[in-house]
């Protein structure tokens, strides 16, 4: 159980089971990806760079001959590459047990995608947002099925821009980093509450983890910036495996429950194995969550309301 030093190897078997990872050529993403093929899972491997994500496979395989894995396209900062991943997973027929929305970028420049939105909100939220409505369907056709939310500890303390959402008045990277990170931890919240509301068999659940060493704080950072979290990094990180242990908790352990979050165990959650952790106070209020909720769906064109009824 969580907090009873939890490793990858007390993964369940997960033959017959199909897991989507974002983000899955690298980092946290490609950890998670490897330690669920190993225990027998199909893994989509969903990256915005296909050639990487055949490499990230291939180094899969190299370690786990017979490894069921497949890479489809996904940028998660384009709503019609959100929408063609989903309508392409429909088209497959295999179905979605467990999904993780595990990619991110991190505090790049002010950047703004092709629809006007900030990059870091779009891709670590809105795109997840939609992501999971339009695969809803497939999840709760699933066997134990879960979405797997991936958040930072830097959520805390963090808040919405509902004013500034594009930074347009004032950017700052990790400032921006950090409403994206809170926005994941309100979106599982506000999805786990209407999942139970709707009597579904899909749970939503969260994970952090903790400080990770994955090429996320080096592809986004530029100048001090960069410097800084590059030697933080070389000091306090843990390593990739360690740092997707939460997630790979959430999305495979037996006893989990929707709402729950995890996140390591050490001193201020920096590293460890995985245990029970809360989110910031403030990611808890039902009025915020109504503000993203309504938000998310106006921006995404993505409605969750036939889904959770169906």
């Amino acid at each position: 159980m969580a907090g009873s030093k939890w490793t990858a190897d007390s993964i369940p078997d997960l033959n017959g089971r199909t897991v989507v990872v974002t983000g899955a050529n690298s980092g946290l993403g490609h950890a998670t990806s490897r330690e669920v093929a190993r225990h027998g899972a199909h893994v989509v491997l969903a990256v915005r760079d296909e050639a990487k994500g055949r490499r990230a496979a291939a180094a899969i395989s190299d370690v786990q001959p017979g490894a069921r894995l497949e890479v489809r396209r996904l940028d998660l900062a384009d709503l019609d590459s959100v929408r063609a991943f989903a309508a392409g997973m429909h088209q497959s027929g295999l179905g979605v047990d467990v999904l993780v929305n595990n990619a991110g970028v991190m505090a790049p420049p002010r950047t703004l995608n092709r629809h006007g939105q900030e990059v870091q909100f779009a891709g670590n939220h809105l795109g997840h947002f939609a992501l999971t409505g339009l695969l809803l369907d497939l999840l709760r056709a699933g066997r134990d099925p879960r979405v797997v939310t991936v958040t930072s500890d830097l959520h805390h303390g963090a808040r919405i821009h509902f004013d500034d959402l594009t930074g347009a008045r004032w950017y700052a990277p990790m400032r921006f980093y950090r409403q994206s990170k809170f926005a994941n931890v309100v979106f599982a919240l506000e999805l786990d509450r209407r999942l139970r509301a709707a009597d579904s068999p899909v749970r939503s659940l969260l994970a952090h983890p903790g400080f990770s060493a994955t090429n996320l704080q080096t592809s986004g950072p530029t100048g001090l910036l960069r410097t800084f979290v590059t030697l933080g990094r070389g000091l306090l990180a843990q390593d990739a495996a360690a740092g997707a242990l939460p997630q790979l908790y959430a999305a495979t352990a037996p006893a989990v429950e929707g709402g729950q979050f995890f996140g390591p165990d050490g001193f201020r959650e920096l590293r460890g194995y995985p245990t029970t952790v809360r989110p910031d106070p403030a990611a808890e209020d039902p009025e915020t969550a109504r503000r993203l909720w309504q938000l998310s769906e106006d921006l995404t064109g993505v409605s969750y309301a036939t889904a959770l009824s169906a």
